[in-house]
């Protein structure tokens, strides 16, 4: 029953929190600059739709503290990277990753499944794909009367293609295609609106430069990547006339990594990204009309296209360029490899208090074994802010189908 009342409660804020609420409410305006009860700076999430798109799956990334960007290429490059598909040092690939979710509250039936392949046509060219899957377990719905209205079995799940291609020697870019879709309570109301399953469709593009160095007379390489993922249509969960759509988690990550050759049998990869959401930040104001000129009850912020929402995203922080700068999201990693056959991670990943408040510490390891790579990594919360995946073992699970082609590596 308390796995049941928090779903419950998962559901409502998921559905109601896509609806508009200004940040305002619990903010004051004080001296020109929006502040919580506290003094603290005010409270304004980035709100969007199918926040499971940006969940890292992947455990080698999860055990760097979510780094991905630029780290050696596999078949999750999928999700942070489709240009160093093509990068790959074998011609086939594929990962199956699993996430529990919400394990820290109790619940046992929510996970997130990923299923990724590459196969490179030859040594400019690659393809890839993806399925994402986000089972959120049993459910049973009710009114606002707490009288029961059916049970379900929400989930979501995104699949992507990908193209990765050489452009020259060091550098490579990619496209990918995704169709998403999102069926959290269909036949259900919410203020009595029908909830229906929502559909979407999005694109990323990616690069990634890649280069040979010389660290103390060993080599080393240094890959620097670029990519903007979930750049698409928004989405909507009711069949109303005036119905409202929300944004996808359009983002953009930056990322580095270098990897030194400390030997013949040991190597290490220092590893950095920062993200940030390209979506439009909630607007905060006195007045109602402060964010809805025209009047028809919509926030302005929420009427821009997904296009216009992505280059406003750099310069409407209420709070100006101060708060632009709390909207990047940072994370650190390291890797050391012995003999490219057993390795041991570490990362951490932050975020500003007014902009979700997430702080981990992160560690793995790594095997590889003929034509398998097994990968773990564990979430250490580092503050009292609760996060889904607190105290959780994460997998994944790698195959080189290669290996079949040249037994004798």
């Amino acid at each position: 029953m308390k796995g049941l009342h928090l779903k419950s409660l998962l559901f409502f804020a998921m559905l109601m929190g896509l609806s508009y609420t200004p940040a305002s409410a619990q903010c004051l305006l004080q001296n020109g600059k929006w502040i919580n009860p506290d003094g603290s700076d005010c409270t304004n999430t980035i709100l969007t739709a199918v926040p499971f798109l940006r969940i890292v799956a992947d455990a080698r990334s999860g055990a760097m503290g979510d780094v991905g960007v630029a780290i050696s290429p596999d078949a999750n490059a999928m999700h942070f990277n489709q240009s160093k598909l093509v990068l790959a040092d074998k011609p086939l690939g594929v990962s199956a990753t699993y996430t529990p979710w919400l394990r820290a509250l109790g619940l046992t039936d929510v996970y997130l499944a990923y299923l990724t392949g590459y196969y490179k046509l030859d040594d400019l060219q690659a393809v890839g794909m993806g399925l994402r899957y986000f089972a959120l377990g049993d459910i049973n719905f009710t009114d606002e009367n707490a009288t029961p209205t059916g049970t379900g079995r929400p989930n979501e799940f995104e699949v992507t293609l990908a193209y990765s291609r050489k452009l020259s020697d060091k550098f490579s870019a990619a496209v990918g295609a995704k169709f998403i879709y999102s069926n959290l309570a269909s036949g259900q109301q919410v203020d009595g609106q029908i909830i229906e399953a929502g559909t979407a469709g999005a694109a990323d593009i990616s690069f990634t430069y890649k280069t040979d160095l010389e660290a103390n007379g060993r080599p080393s390489d240094l890959m620097l990547g670029l990519a903007i993922t979930n750049i698409g249509s928004k989405i909507t969960y009711t069949n109303a006339a005036n119905k409202q759509k929300d944004f996808l988690p359009t983002n953009l990550g930056l990322g580095a990594a270098w990897t030194i050759n400390l030997d013949d049998y040991n190597s290490i990869t220092l590893a950095g990204d920062v993200n940030k959401l390209l979506v439009p930040t909630r607007c905060i104001g006195e007045n109602k009309e402060d964010c809805d000129a025209d009047g028809n009850g919509v926030p302005d912020w929420r009427e821009q296209s997904p296009i216009q929402g992505i280059f406003s995203s750099f310069s409407d922080a209420p709070n100006g360029f101060d708060e632009e700068l709390k909207e990047l999201m940072f994370s650190v990693g390291a890797e050391y490899w012995y003999d490219k056959q057993f390795a041991i991670r570490m990362g951490y990943f932050t975020e500003s208090r007014s902009k979700g408040d997430r702080h981990f510490f992160t560690v793995g390891l790594g095997l590889k074994y003929n034509i398998f790579g097994l990968n773990f990594s564990y979430l250490v919360p580092t503050t009292n802010q609760r996060n889904p995946l607190d105290n959780t073992l994460r997998f994944s699970l790698l195959f080189d189908f290669s290996a079949f082609e040249n037994p004798e590596e």
